[in-house]
């Protein structure tokens, strides 16, 4: 699900696991990606499409997209496996975006 360049250098990645807002942004992709978890997301967060397109550089509805997925661990751990990370990772990135 990254975006890769076959340009790019290998080294030269952008290390998501320090860019919590990356995280969330390629958390948020892959939970929308799926019409059943994206309807659960809008319902059990509150959050509604234009607030979701508002808010994407918005550290508090980042995380929130982080908790939906913290709190159903399939999820979760699906999510860090399709964005090339781990649950941990996604876990610390909700901590961070809600300092």
């Amino acid at each position: 699900m990254r975006p890769d360049s076959p340009n790019r250098k290998p080294d030269s990645s952008p290390d998501s696991s320090n860019d919590p807002a990356l995280l969330a942004l390629l958390a948020l992709g892959w939970t929308l990606a799926d019409d059943g978890r994206a309807d659960r997301l809008l319902a059990l967060t509150g959050l509604d499409a234009a607030t979701l397109r508002a808010g994407v550089d918005n550290p508090a509805m980042l995380a929130a997209v982080l908790g939906f997925l913290a709190d159903h661990e399939p999820d979760l751990i699906a999510c860090a496996e399709a964005i090339d990370t781990s649950p941990a990772a996604l876990i610390a990135a909700q901590e961070r975006l809600t300092r």
